[in-house]
């Protein structure tokens, strides 16, 4: 509920990307968690969060784009070079879309099938 406040908050593209990003998570992975983290004063709405075992990505608007963030993207394989932010560092890994980019959705749903996949191979190992 949290996360639909949100999308009907943003309005105009921003909203329309968000929701549609969403929806390819939740298509990709039916067993998905939605949620909502760290909230406080300055963030009232938080963050909106997957996880399946673990963190999927995280999602969060600006301005001028929409990002999804993989909480273990550095270690996903990514071929149709869909990770554009957050290229840096050793475990995160992010897609920022712009006004009028264009989602490709089964990369996107292969990404998020995959991060699931890691997220359980993880859990095994524990």
């Amino acid at each position: 509920m949290l996360i639909d406040a949100k999308i009907k908050e943003l309005r105009g593209w921003r909203g329309e990307t968000f929701s549609r990003l969403r929806a390819l998570i939740k298509q990709a992975d039916p067993e998905v968690v939605e949620e909502v983290k760290w909230r406080k004063p300055s963030n009232p709405a938080g963050v909106p969060v997957w996880s399946h075992e673990g963190i999927i990505c995280i999602g969060d608007t600006w301005k001028d784009h929409v990002r999804l963030t993989f909480a273990k993207g550095a270690w996903l394989n990514d071929p149709s070079g869909l990770f554009n932010a957050s290229l840096r560092g050793n475990k995160l890994r992010a897609i920022d879309l712009r006004e009028g980019d264009e989602v490709n959705e089964a990369a996107l749903e292969n990404l998020v099938k995959a991060a699931v996949a890691l997220n359980l191979k993880s859990k095994k190992q524990r």
